[in-house]
């Protein structure tokens, strides 16, 4: 027994997991088919925190931050990095391509200071997957024929069976010999990932911020399959790819852009392919960080929305670029879906269904104002406060954020 009378055992692991639930983190998500500028959010709690986490995804994720003027761009890194009293955890829900983690981190060096010392600060957990050059080119393969053969998919699915990608092309031996060359430098960074966030979640308290890749539109079971991602970028994707339990699950944000974009074919309800899609493309710079392609633009979709937050329960909403609607002298969200005269409640799984919808819309009065100089809600004009206050009585979330630029300083902070 110890002085005070108590006992120096150890308490047995169950008990003391009972009595401390532990930290709490912190989730980003996105909320519509990817691009909602989620890397800013990220970027802005990461000045607050003690570990940010990447769960789920690969390099074909991108996110793009802008610091005094310096436009970062990550796929692999968790972007918030850059905050050099972060630890940045890779986990194991995440497929690493390793010459594109190093090709990444040098390039982004060179770029400012945000990212000097970035070795020493990366974990990767040890359940971690890798993915190769000939995996991509394989997805190369796939998507070309996916883009030739769109709305086909048993042919698609039959020709890949058949084929066994005859055009790829791998050099088994200098593929292996630049691998070895990256064993030493990443060994330092591989811990058991698992062992690692139990002792972020049950050690002294700790400000820990999961950032999640894709958004859940492109989940591969709640999205718009088949043109969806290989990960789960939903909630449940944070437990599954660090290995942590739903209690240790807090804040929930959800990244909604202030009207939809897509990348690539399939379906898209809300799109306006015409001059107002266009405006939003150029206005927006719409344009893909991993790929390069343009983005397909329309109005924001508050039926898509609904379903993201069914699925996430999302306890605040960041609303980016809502400065690129300045123009519009009228704006319209859609807010139901009908079909064949009649409304459905819910977002359809099947994709022939979804590209029969009937959107309604609700049409608001525009703003014609620059806002990109706003710093609070009052310094909005009160159309553009009419905006993000009918969003959130829609989906019965509150706006924590408005972005209204590119800058950190660009994003209004309403609680």
């Amino acid at each position: 027994m110890s002085e005070n009378g108590s006992s120096s055992a150890p308490i047995p692991n169950g008990e003391r997991a009972s009595r401390h639930p532990g930290n709490k983190v912190t989730v980003v998500l996105g909320a519509q088919w990817g691009d909602e500028g989620k890397g800013k959010v990220v970027d802005l709690l990461a000045q607050d925190a003690d570990i940010v986490c990447r769960c789920q995804g690969g390099n074909n994720a991108g996110h793009t931050v802008v610091v005094d003027s310096v436009e970062y761009d990550f796929h692999l890194l968790p972007s918030g990095i850059i905050n050099p009293k972060v630890t940045a955890f890779i986990g194991n829900g995440v497929v690493i391509h390793l010459p594109g983690l190093f090709e990444e981190a040098e390039k982004n060096v060179k770029k400012g200071k945000g990212l000097e010392g970035w070795e020493k600060r990366l974990i990767i957990s040890d359940r971690a997957h890798i993915v190769f050059d000939f995996h991509q080119a394989a997805d190369g393969i796939q998507e070309q024929q996916r883009q030739e053969q769109a709305g086909k998919k048993f042919k698609v699915l039959a020709n890949q069976y058949k084929s066994v990608y005859p055009t790829l092309e791998i050099d088994i031996e200098g593929e292996l010999k630049r691998l070895k060359g990256y064993i030493e430098r990443i060994k330092p960074m591989v811990r058991d990932g698992v062992y690692f966030m139990y002792e972020a979640l049950h050690g002294p308290p700790k400000k820990i911020l999961v950032e999640g890749a894709n958004a859940a539109l492109l989940d591969i079971d709640f999205g718009t399959y088949p043109f969806v991602t290989s990960s789960n970028c939903t909630v449940g994707g944070v437990c599954t790819g660090l290995g942590m339990p739903p209690q240790n699950v807090g804040e929930v944000y959800g990244v909604v852009k202030a009207y939809t974009t897509r990348v690539g074919i399939g379906a898209f309800p809300t799109e306006q392919d015409n001059e107002i899609g266009e405006l939003l493309q150029t206005r927006g710079k719409e344009v893909g960080v991993t790929t390069g392609r343009k983005r397909r633009c329309g109005w924001l979709d508050l039926v898509l929305l609904r379903y993201a937050h069914m699925i996430n329960g999302f306890t605040a909403l960041a609303l980016t670029k809502l400065d690129i609607l300045d123009v519009f002298p009228e704006i319209k969200v859609g807010i139901a879906y009908k079909i064949n005269d009649k409304m459905i409640p819910h977002f359809p799984a099947n994709q022939e269904v979804l590209n029969k919808v009937e959107v309604q819309y609700e049409t608001l009065p525009g703003w014609n104002t620059d806002i990109s100089n706003a710093r609070t809600f009052e310094d909005l004009p009160v159309h553009a406060q009419n905006y993000v206050r009918f969003i959130e009585m829609e989906l019965g979330v509150p706006v924590k954020w408005i972005g209204v630029g590119k800058s950190r300083e660009s994003m209004i902070q309403l609680f």
